[in-house]
């Protein structure tokens, strides 16, 4: 799954996370962003894998509103999946929900394992593309789907100041790839209809939301939880993330892409 640090996502992060994005998320749209990575797929019965499943959020929706059969959700950070798990429980799905820690590297799965694998803006973390690709097109059966979205690179090569700017101050462990990178790696891997939707002049205005709530109606109850200069931090986070979506720097993007039957 490639090289991500540990502990990116401690307690402060997750409470800010969640406040603006809704319980069990660490990335935008809530369960109505994942209707729409989804779109029209027919998951009943189908076996999911959701490569980086934070604090379950996304594969909990899936296993409340599209009768799969099973789904795994992994991640690298033990106290996500325990949180994951947590909500499982709560959410009354852990029958067929189950979440588990991994070590990076390759999917520790058989071959032909998944009808469908999905990620919900969590692959950024992988830098090298091409085996990722691969590696999800291992684990899948013929005729399956990878169904995700990610945020991906307006640019090749280096970013600009302002796109580093915004790189630093998150200080995460980004591997950064554009839409042509991606065609590649899914077309390497074997991939066929392979899909590649933009989703940057949606995201450009819910960032906005989301920055006015953090400083406005949020405000107080995050100091309270996660401190004055926490919050400050990362309301300058998303200050300089309006930046590069505005400059086509950072573009969040629906990705899918078939494995032959």
């Amino acid at each position: 799954m490639g090289d991500m640090l540990e502990l990116e996502y401690d307690e402060d992060m997750i409470s800010l996370l969640e406040a603006v994005w809704g319980e069990g998320f660490l990335s935008p749209g809530g369960t109505e962003e994942v209707d729409r990575v989804v779109g029209n797929k027919d998951l009943s019965q189908a076996s999911i894998l959701d490569i980086g499943c934070g604090i379950g959020g996304a594969a909990i929706h899936l296993a409340r509103t599209r009768q799969p059969g099973r789904v795994t959700g992994i991640d690298i950070e033990e106290n996500l999946v325990h949180k994951a798990q947590e909500l499982a429980n709560k959410k009354n799905v852990s029958a067929i929900c189950h979440f588990q820690r991994v070590d990076p590297g390759p999917l520790p799965f058989q071959p032909c394992s998944f009808d469908v694998v999905f990620s919900k803006d969590s692959i950024i973390h992988i830098a090298d593309k091409f085996s990722l690709a691969k590696n999800i097109y291992e684990v899948l059966r013929n005729d399956g789907w990878f169904i995700g979205s990610d945020w991906l690179s307006g640019y090749e090569g280096e970013p600009s100041p302002q796109m580093q700017a915004y790189i630093d101050a998150e200080g995460l462990d980004f591997g950064l790839a554009s839409a042509s990178t991606y065609q590649e790696a899914f077309n390497a891997a074997g991939f066929v209809d392979v899909e590649i939707d933009e989703r940057n002049a949606w995201y450009r205005n819910q960032a906005r939301a989301e920055r006015d709530n953090l400083a406005g109606p949020l405000y107080e109850r995050l100091v309270a939880q996660v401190g004055e200069d926490f919050l400050n931090r990362e309301i300058d986070v998303w200050d300089k993330m309006i930046i590069v979506l505005d400059s086509g720097e950072l573009r969040p993007t629906h990705l899918r892409a078939r494995k032959p039957a």
